[in-house]
């Protein structure tokens, strides 16, 4: 199989490569249940080291720099009270944590959750969390600019390789919430 976009020596649909992801997004492809039908998610095979957005888009492919996100996680506290929620925007972006995200959340205060948190919370590596198997209580915040695009690559879970799903999925996710201006320059 050809990837839709990038360079890779290797793609495959992700419900062919199970073994390959974290337990969480193995079986949210495995349920998967969105309009878009979860072969046309795809997996591709990449380097850890060439993990970061920029070392990536050089190895696999400039044009990739506009077709990334990035998938953080957030916490958002207001009282006692503290909500963990996901965070999908452009790598050509960064979140906007003290604006949309606080107000969306109705927090008095948000960041960027603790690694420690973040990878415990998702069951991923450090690198390679992605929206797909995430928890589903969660709420999945996705730039509008995410969903426009045909396809996206996102992490899978792992360091070692990503996912490229069609922008409009992302929208379907459990919990998923598209709002514009997530992301800013």
């Amino acid at each position: 199989m050809h990837a839709p976009i990038g360079n890779f020596d290797s793609a495959s649909p992700a419900p062919d490569c199970l073994d390959e992801l974290t337990r969480p997004v193995a079986d949210a492809v495995r349920h998967w249940s969105g309009g878009v039908p979860a072969d046309q998610i795809v997996y591709v095979d990449t380097d850890p080291e060439w993990a970061d957005t920029a070392t990536f888009v050089e190895h696999y492919g400039r044009e990739l720099l506009e077709q990334s996100a990035n998938c953080v996680v957030v916490t958002g506290k207001r009282g006692g009270g503290t909500t963990l929620a996901a965070c999908v925007v452009l790598s050509t972006t960064r979140v906007d944590v003290n604006g949309v995200v606080r107000r969306h959340l109705g927090a008095r205060k948000a960041s960027f959750a603790p690694m420690d948190t973040a990878t415990g919370e998702t069951g991923m590596e450090y690198g390679g969390i992605t929206p797909v198997g995430l928890p589903g209580d969660w709420p999945v915040l996705v730039d509008s600019a995410v969903v426009d695009l045909p396809y996206v690559l996102v992490g899978s879970g792992r360091r070692r390789g990503k996912l490229l799903v069609p922008g409009k999925a992302l929208a379907e996710l459990p919990g998923a919430v598209v709002l514009d201006g997530l992301g800013v320059a």
